[in-house]
């Protein structure tokens, strides 16, 4: 999904339209597709770190 909107801000800065799916991208787009870029660098690159969530710890309840 990243390179489709990195073809797709490279297109419209050249003054081209760009279409994903059923939906076509102009200039007036710029802006959301500067967002999506944003958005799926992020999800590459936190998918790429590996795992590092919540570090999940047992817990057996006694009765003292």
């Amino acid at each position: 999904m990243l390179s489709l909107w990195l073809d797709a801000e490279a297109a419209i800065t050249r003054g081209q339209a760009y279409t994903i799916g059923s939906m076509a991208y102009t200039r007036v787009n710029a802006a959301y597709i500067r967002s999506q870029v944003g958005y799926w660098r992020r999800e590459v690159e936190r998918l790429s770190r590996g795992r590092r969530g919540a570090r999940v710890v047992r817990v057996i309840p006694r009765d003292l």
